[in-house]
Protein backbone atom coordinates (compact mmCIF):
# COMPACT_ATOMS: atom_id res chain seq x y z
CA UNK A 1 0.00 0.00 0.00
CA UNK A 2 1.38 3.14 -0.98
CA UNK A 3 2.36 5.65 1.92
CA UNK A 4 0.60 9.05 2.47
CA UNK A 5 4.10 10.27 3.20
CA UNK A 6 5.64 9.06 -0.66
CA UNK A 7 7.71 11.92 -2.00
CA UNK A 8 5.50 11.67 -5.16
CA UNK A 9 2.69 13.56 -2.70
CA UNK A 10 4.91 16.18 -0.48
CA UNK A 11 3.94 18.86 -3.39
CA UNK A 12 0.26 18.45 -1.92
CA UNK A 13 0.66 18.29 1.56
CA UNK A 14 3.10 21.84 0.95
CA UNK A 15 0.13 23.08 -1.13
CA UNK A 16 -2.24 22.33 1.83
CA UNK A 17 -0.09 23.35 4.95
CA UNK A 18 0.48 26.58 3.36
CA UNK A 19 -3.06 27.50 2.99
CA UNK A 20 -4.13 26.80 6.17
CA UNK A 21 -1.33 28.25 7.59
CA UNK A 22 -2.46 31.02 5.76
CA UNK A 23 -6.31 30.74 6.65
CA UNK A 24 -5.19 30.55 10.14
CA UNK A 25 -2.33 33.56 9.91
CA UNK A 26 -5.04 36.09 8.18
CA UNK A 27 -7.81 34.92 10.87
CA UNK A 28 -5.68 35.79 13.72
CA UNK A 29 -5.11 39.10 12.20
CA UNK A 30 -8.32 40.17 11.35
CA UNK A 31 -9.32 38.83 15.27
CA UNK A 32 -6.63 41.28 16.72
CA UNK A 33 -8.17 44.12 14.55
CA UNK A 34 -11.85 43.51 15.81
CA UNK A 35 -9.79 43.22 19.34
CA UNK A 36 -8.18 46.68 18.48
CA UNK A 37 -11.52 48.41 17.81
CA UNK A 38 -13.10 47.35 20.81
CA UNK A 39 -9.69 48.44 23.18
CA UNK A 40 -10.49 51.92 20.90
CA UNK A 41 -14.37 52.14 21.28
CA UNK A 42 -13.58 51.50 25.22
CA UNK A 43 -10.78 54.47 26.04
CA UNK A 44 -12.25 57.75 25.79
CA UNK A 45 -8.78 59.84 25.06
CA UNK A 46 -10.90 63.32 24.57
CA UNK A 47 -9.82 64.36 28.12
CA UNK A 48 -6.12 63.63 28.17
CA UNK A 49 -3.44 66.11 28.43
CA UNK A 50 -2.30 66.93 24.60
CA UNK A 51 1.19 65.27 23.45
CA UNK A 52 2.89 66.31 20.80
CA UNK A 53 1.67 65.67 17.08
CA UNK A 54 5.07 63.76 16.29
CA UNK A 55 4.74 61.27 19.38
CA UNK A 56 1.58 59.73 18.23
CA UNK A 57 1.60 59.50 14.30
CA UNK A 58 4.05 60.69 11.50
CA UNK A 59 3.85 62.00 7.80
CA UNK A 60 3.74 58.69 6.45
CA UNK A 61 2.70 56.63 9.32
CA UNK A 62 -0.82 54.28 9.36
CA UNK A 63 -2.86 55.34 12.18
CA UNK A 64 -2.63 54.38 15.15
CA UNK A 65 -5.60 52.46 16.30
CA UNK A 66 -5.69 52.96 19.71
CA UNK A 67 -4.89 57.00 19.96
CA UNK A 68 -8.75 57.94 18.37
CA UNK A 69 -9.32 60.80 20.13
CA UNK A 70 -6.33 62.02 21.25
CA UNK A 71 -5.47 65.41 22.39
CA UNK A 72 -2.01 66.68 20.30
CA UNK A 73 -0.27 69.97 20.12
CA UNK A 74 0.58 71.02 16.76
CA UNK A 75 2.69 74.06 14.97
CA UNK A 76 2.51 74.96 11.27
CA UNK A 77 1.70 76.99 8.29
CA UNK A 78 -1.62 77.12 7.35
CA UNK A 79 -2.37 76.08 3.47
CA UNK A 80 -5.44 78.09 2.73
CA UNK A 81 -6.11 76.69 -0.93
CA UNK A 82 -6.75 73.46 0.25
CA UNK A 83 -9.97 74.48 3.14
CA UNK A 84 -13.32 72.24 1.94
CA UNK A 85 -16.93 71.67 3.50
CA UNK A 86 -17.62 68.44 5.31
CA UNK A 87 -21.25 68.07 5.11
CA UNK A 88 -23.90 66.13 7.37
CA UNK A 89 -22.49 67.66 10.88
CA UNK A 90 -25.09 68.01 13.14
CA UNK A 91 -24.78 71.61 15.54
CA UNK A 92 -27.39 71.75 18.48
CA UNK A 93 -30.07 70.42 16.35
CA UNK A 94 -28.76 71.96 13.25
CA UNK A 95 -27.42 70.37 9.79
CA UNK A 96 -24.02 71.89 8.65
CA UNK A 97 -20.90 71.72 7.91
CA UNK A 98 -17.30 71.11 9.29
CA UNK A 99 -14.58 73.49 8.02
CA UNK A 100 -11.36 72.22 7.35
CA UNK A 101 -7.96 73.05 6.51
CA UNK A 102 -4.56 71.86 6.02
CA UNK A 103 -1.52 73.19 8.27
CA UNK A 104 1.77 72.20 6.78
CA UNK A 105 3.27 70.82 10.40
CA UNK A 106 6.42 72.34 10.93
CA UNK A 107 9.77 70.10 10.21
CA UNK A 108 7.57 67.32 7.97
CA UNK A 109 8.93 68.55 5.10
CA UNK A 110 5.76 70.22 3.80
CA UNK A 111 3.04 67.26 4.84
CA UNK A 112 -0.37 68.62 5.88
CA UNK A 113 -2.64 67.73 9.20
CA UNK A 114 -6.28 68.64 7.83
CA UNK A 115 -7.20 70.40 11.03
CA UNK A 116 -11.01 70.91 11.67
CA UNK A 117 -11.35 74.57 12.30
CA UNK A 118 -15.27 74.90 13.36
CA UNK A 119 -18.68 74.45 12.62
CA UNK A 120 -20.75 76.42 10.13
CA UNK A 121 -24.35 76.43 8.61
CA UNK A 122 -23.36 77.82 5.29
CA UNK A 123 -19.99 77.30 4.19
CA UNK A 124 -20.92 81.16 2.41
CA UNK A 125 -20.68 82.39 6.13
CA UNK A 126 -17.66 80.62 7.25
CA UNK A 127 -14.59 83.05 7.69
CA UNK A 128 -12.00 83.58 5.03
CA UNK A 129 -9.52 80.83 5.67
CA UNK A 130 -6.31 81.97 7.36
CA UNK A 131 -2.65 82.19 6.41
CA UNK A 132 0.60 82.26 8.45
CA UNK A 133 1.83 80.32 11.12
CA UNK A 134 -0.39 78.56 13.73
CA UNK A 135 -0.09 76.69 17.19
CA UNK A 136 -3.12 74.56 18.31
CA UNK A 137 -4.50 71.61 20.20
CA UNK A 138 -6.47 69.36 18.06
CA UNK A 139 -8.49 65.66 18.81
CA UNK A 140 -6.64 63.29 16.40
CA UNK A 141 -8.84 61.36 14.23
CA UNK A 142 -8.13 58.63 11.80
CA UNK A 143 -9.42 59.27 7.93
CA UNK A 144 -13.29 58.47 7.63
CA UNK A 145 -14.96 56.29 5.31
CA UNK A 146 -18.19 56.14 5.46
CA UNK A 147 -18.70 54.88 1.68
CA UNK A 148 -20.96 58.02 0.83
CA UNK A 149 -20.06 59.51 -3.01
CA UNK A 150 -18.53 62.73 -3.96
CA UNK A 151 -21.54 63.70 -6.20
CA UNK A 152 -19.19 66.83 -7.34
CA UNK A 153 -15.76 66.88 -6.58
CA UNK A 154 -15.38 70.22 -8.71
CA UNK A 155 -16.59 71.49 -5.62
CA UNK A 156 -14.75 71.93 -2.45
CA UNK A 157 -17.86 70.59 -0.33
CA UNK A 158 -17.26 66.76 0.85
CA UNK A 159 -19.57 64.23 2.39
CA UNK A 160 -16.86 63.11 4.31
CA UNK A 161 -13.88 63.78 5.81
CA UNK A 162 -11.36 61.01 3.72
CA UNK A 163 -7.78 61.91 2.48
CA UNK A 164 -8.13 60.63 -0.36
CA UNK A 165 -10.83 63.01 -1.61
CA UNK A 166 -8.68 65.95 0.27
CA UNK A 167 -5.64 65.33 -1.33
CA UNK A 168 -7.38 66.18 -4.61
CA UNK A 169 -7.47 69.71 -2.87
CA UNK A 170 -4.24 70.17 -2.27
CA UNK A 171 -0.80 70.25 -3.54
CA UNK A 172 1.34 68.51 -1.21
CA UNK A 173 1.28 65.34 1.31
CA UNK A 174 -1.27 64.55 3.70
CA UNK A 175 -0.90 62.82 7.17
CA UNK A 176 -3.39 59.40 7.21
CA UNK A 177 -5.36 61.38 10.03
CA UNK A 178 -7.09 64.83 10.59
CA UNK A 179 -7.44 66.88 14.02
CA UNK A 180 -10.64 68.67 15.13
CA UNK A 181 -9.34 72.06 16.68
CA UNK A 182 -10.65 72.05 20.64
CA UNK A 183 -10.78 75.98 20.42
CA UNK A 184 -12.98 77.45 17.17
CA UNK A 185 -11.69 79.89 15.01
CA UNK A 186 -13.51 83.75 15.40
CA UNK A 187 -16.21 83.40 13.43
CA UNK A 188 -17.24 79.74 13.60
CA UNK A 189 -18.80 77.25 16.01
CA UNK A 190 -17.08 74.55 18.24
CA UNK A 191 -16.89 71.82 16.35
CA UNK A 192 -16.50 68.28 18.50
CA UNK A 193 -16.14 64.43 17.90
CA UNK A 194 -19.78 64.21 19.02
CA UNK A 195 -20.79 65.64 15.06
CA UNK A 196 -18.87 62.19 13.51
CA UNK A 197 -21.21 60.30 11.92
CA UNK A 198 -22.54 57.29 13.15
CA UNK A 199 -20.52 54.30 11.15
CA UNK A 200 -22.67 51.47 12.79
CA UNK A 201 -21.69 48.37 14.99
CA UNK A 202 -21.19 46.73 11.91
CA UNK A 203 -18.02 48.03 11.59
CA UNK A 204 -16.40 46.75 14.58
CA UNK A 205 -17.87 43.33 13.97
CA UNK A 206 -17.03 42.76 10.46
CA UNK A 207 -13.43 42.35 11.54
CA UNK A 208 -14.59 39.43 13.56
CA UNK A 209 -16.48 37.78 10.39
CA UNK A 210 -13.70 37.85 8.51
CA UNK A 211 -11.24 36.16 10.58
CA UNK A 212 -14.41 33.15 11.21
CA UNK A 213 -14.42 33.06 6.94
CA UNK A 214 -10.51 32.54 6.85
CA UNK A 215 -10.58 30.00 9.66
CA UNK A 216 -13.31 28.50 7.92
CA UNK A 217 -11.55 28.49 4.77
CA UNK A 218 -8.46 27.18 6.67
CA UNK A 219 -10.88 23.94 7.91
CA UNK A 220 -11.99 23.55 4.54
CA UNK A 221 -8.68 23.37 2.54
CA UNK A 222 -7.37 20.92 6.03
CA UNK A 223 -10.91 18.53 4.81
CA UNK A 224 -10.10 18.33 1.65
CA UNK A 225 -6.62 17.62 1.85
CA UNK A 226 -7.44 14.81 4.26
CA UNK A 227 -10.39 13.77 2.20
CA UNK A 228 -7.40 13.61 -0.77
CA UNK A 229 -5.14 11.79 1.43
CA UNK A 230 -7.95 8.88 2.54
CA UNK A 231 -8.84 8.77 -1.49
CA UNK A 232 -5.76 8.34 -2.82
CA UNK A 233 -4.92 6.13 -0.08
CA UNK A 234 -7.79 3.60 -0.72
CA UNK A 235 -7.08 3.45 -4.17
CA UNK A 236 -3.89 2.21 -4.32
CA UNK A 237 -4.95 -0.38 -1.41
CA UNK A 238 -7.24 -1.47 -4.11
CA UNK A 239 -4.61 -1.59 -6.59
CA UNK A 240 -2.61 -3.56 -4.84
CA UNK A 241 -5.08 -6.24 -3.46
CA UNK A 242 -6.11 -6.41 -7.60
CA UNK A 243 -2.43 -7.10 -8.08
CA UNK A 244 -2.10 -9.79 -5.25
CA UNK A 245 -5.26 -11.44 -6.47
CA UNK A 246 -3.99 -11.70 -10.13
CA UNK A 247 -0.33 -13.02 -9.09
CA UNK A 248 -2.21 -15.78 -6.60
CA UNK A 249 -4.46 -17.25 -9.28
CA UNK A 250 -3.18 -20.32 -11.51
Amino acid sequence: MPSPLAPRYWGAHLLALVLVGLAAALGVWQYDAWQAHRAAEAVDLTHADPVPLDEVIGPDDPFPGNQVGQPVSVSGTWVPDGTVYVSGRVHDGQDGYWVVTPLAVDGDDGAALPIVRGWVADPDDAPAPPTGAASLDAWLQPPEGTGEVDEDPTDDVLPQLRIADLIQHVDQDLYGAYGVATEPEDGLEAASVDQLPDVGAFTGIRNLLYAIEWWFFGLFAAFIWWRWVTETTAEGRVVEEADETATSDP
